[in-house]
C-alpha cells in the first residue's frame, strides 16, 4: 500500500508539557494525518486535522475556550483538501476514514468527505456522543465537527475480525484485521483518550508503520519512555493506562527498531518520512533518467552499426552501456 503523511495545520506549546524536561518554549506541533492508497479498496484516511469547520464551531461560547487554549495555525495550501486536490484525489473518492479519537485536531474535516465510511472503536464513540457544551470541552471534543449523518455511516471496529498479532509487534498481542487481508491491523491505545485507535500497516517498501495517535506527542517520548508534564493528564482519559501504553511502546521500539512508530503530533517525524519520501521519489527518478539516458544510446546504436558485424555491433553495444552505467 501507498502510505503518504500530510501535515495538516499545526498548533504551539512548550515541549516541556508534552515531554518530561523538555525545553519551556513554544514548539510547533503538527495535525499529521496518513493517506493511504489500498489496492483494492481505494483512497482512505487516517484522521483530518483541522479545517475550516474548526474555526467555524469553535466560534460560540464556550467551545472558543479551545481555540484560546490552543491556538491553531492553518494556511490554505495546509488544508486537506487543497493536499488532496494538489494529488489528483477528489473528497468523493477518500472511501474510508479512520478515526484513532474524537479530539477537535483529528475530526474536523470529517464533513468535507460525503462519501466516506467511518471506522473507530465503539468506546471512542459511545464516550462523547451525548456531550454538550463544558461537558464536550472538557473532552476536547466539538459536536459540530460531526457530519449530520455520522452514525449512519459509521462502523465499529470490534465488527471486524480479532486477531492475534506475529510476536514482532510484541508486547501488542491483538488487534482488528479490519478487511479480514492482513493489510490494516487495527489496535487499541487507551490511556490519552477513551477509545483511541492506532493502525498497523506496511506501505509499498514492505515496512511496517504504527500510527499512534496521540498515545504520546513526540518520538523521544516511546523511544526513552518519558512521560508528559502532570499538566498533560488534565486532558488524560485514564492517567494510569496512558503510563501502560506508553511503556508499551517504549518495549515494542526497544524490540523492534525497524517499525516506524509514527505519533500524529510529532514535528521531527514528520520531517524524517518526508525526507526518506523525497529521498525515494529522487532515486526514482535517477533510475527513469539513467533508462531514459539506455534507451536513447540504444536507439542510436540501431542506427549507427545496423549494417555492421555482429562483433562489431556487439562490442558498440557494450561500449555504450558502460558510458550510461558508468
Amino acid at each position: 500500500m501507498k502510505l503518504s503523511l500530510l501535515k495538516i495545520g499545526y498548533c504551539r506549546h512548550p515541549e516541556a508539557i508534552v515531554l518530561r524536561g523538555g525545553k519551556w518554549s513554544p514548539c510547533e506541533f503538527p495535525a499529521i494525518c496518513a493517506l493511504i492508497e489500498h489496492p483494492t479498496r481505494g483512497y482512505m484516511l487516517y484522521d483530518t486535522g483541522y479545517s475550516a469547520h474548526f474555526f467555524e464551531e469553535t466560534q460560540p461560547f464556550p467551545y472558543r475556550l479551545y481555540r484560546w487554549i490552543t491556538p491553531v495555525h492553518l494556511k490554505a495550501n495546509e488544508t486537506l483538501i487543497y493536499q488532496l486536490q494538489q494529488r489528483g484525489i477528489t473528497a468523493a473518492e477518500i472511501q474510508t476514514i479512520f478515526i484513532s479519537h474524537f479530539h477537535a485536531d483529528h475530526i474536523a474535516g470529517l464533513r468535507d468527505f460525503p462519501k466516506a465510511q467511518f471506522i473507530c472503536l465503539q468506546a471512542g464513540f459511545e464516550a462523547i456522543k451525548t456531550r454538550q457544551g463544558f461537558s464536550a470541552l472538557l473532552n476536547a471534543f466539538v459536536p459540530g465537527l460531526l457530519p449530520y449523518d455520522f452514525q449512519a455511516r459509521l462502523q465499529f471496529v470490534e465488527t471486524t475480525r480479532p486477531i492475534s498479532l506475529n510476536t514482532a509487534l510484541a508486547p501488542f498481542s491483538y488487534g482488528y484485521d479490519i478487511f479480514s487481508d492482513g493489510s490494516l491491523i487495527a489496535v487499541e491505545l487507551p490511556g490519552h483518550a477513551s477509545g483511541q485507535m492506532g493502525l498497523i500497516l506496511a506501505n509499498e517498501q514492505g515496512q511496517t508503520h504504527f500510527l499512534i495517535a496521540d498515545a504520546c506527542w513526540h518520538s523521544q517520548a516511546y523511544q526513552s519512555n518519558r512521560p508528559p508534564h502532570w499538566l498533560a493528564h488534565l486532558i488524560t482519559a485514564d492517567k494510569k493506562a496512558y503510563l501502560t501504553t506508553l511503556h508499551q511502546l517504549h518495549q515494542l521500539y526497544q524490540n523492534n527498531s525497524e517499525i516506524a512508530i509514527i505519533p500524529s503530533h510529532c514535528l521531527a517525524t514528520f520531517q524524517k518520512f518526508d525526507a526518506e519520501r523525497r529521498g525515494m521519489h529522487s532515486h526514482a527518478e535517477r533510475g527513469n533518467e539513467k533508462r531514459g539516458a539506455w534507451e536513447r544510446e540504444t536507439l542510436v546504436i540501431c542506427s549507427r552499426f545496423c549494417s555492421r558485424s555482429h562483433a562489431e555491433r556487439g562490442n558498440a553495444c557494450g561500449d555504450a552501456l558502460r558510458r550510461v552505467l558508468n
